[in-house]
């Protein structure tokens, strides 16, 4: 069963919301990333021009398909784009 991860969307930009354990589990660690994707604790928000692929296609090679998503969309400035770059320590 292919697990269902929130993309969360404004009106300019996306993230993909995976936790530390999922990164691991296909492979990935933060710096396999770009700066341009976010942390808040064990949950990373990855860039959808980039990041988001990254994950997505280490994601196939462990589990032979894509993830699906699930759409969080907001109408105003998302609270992601304030949070840290993935590289930066956790707060």
């Amino acid at each position: 069963m292919t697990k269902a991860f929130p993309y969360h969307q404004d009106p300019g930009h996306g993230w993909i919301e995976v936790s530390v354990a999922e990164l691991q589990m296909v492979g990935l660690r933060s710096n396999d990333f770009s700066g341009y994707s976010y942390r808040k604790g064990n949950r990373f928000f990855l860039e959808e021009d980039c990041d988001a692929g990254v994950f997505v296609e280490a994601y196939k090679r462990e589990f032979g398909e894509a993830p699906a998503f699930k759409e969080v969309h907001t109408d105003r400035q998302h609270w992601i784009r304030d949070l840290p770059s993935i590289h930066e320590m956790a707060a």
